[in-house]
């Protein structure tokens, strides 16, 4: 169920968007005009707030883009560089929440 973007908020825009298509914390910043930080914060109490329920929030771990490496220690932040090959050109992980 979509709450009128009017009485929500931002964080339960977040979820909503999330029930809806995954997507990234720089991604989700851009939309709800809120700081890459801030939108972490927000995806982060999305979880909370959802565990105990039928749905779950899932992250789709950063992964470099040369390589392929997915196997970084932090799977909510972006990484800087790749431990394998020392590439830059890392895709930022992916939330979504799900049923």
């Amino acid at each position: 169920m979509r709450r009128a973007d009017a009485d929500a908020t931002t964080r339960q825009r977040i979820a909503d968007h999330l029930r809806e298509q995954p997507a990234a914390a720089s991604t989700l910043a851009t939309e709800f005009a809120i700081t890459t930080a801030s939108a972490l914060d927000h995806v982060e109490h999305v979880a909370q707030s959802i565990d105990g329920t039928d749905e779950e929030l899932l992250v789709a771990p950063p992964e470099c883009r040369d390589c392929g490496f997915d196997e970084f220690d932090d799977r909510i932040n972006r990484p800087s560089r790749c431990p394998e090959c020392k590439s830059e050109a890392i895709e930022e992980p992916r939330f979504t929440v799900e049923r």
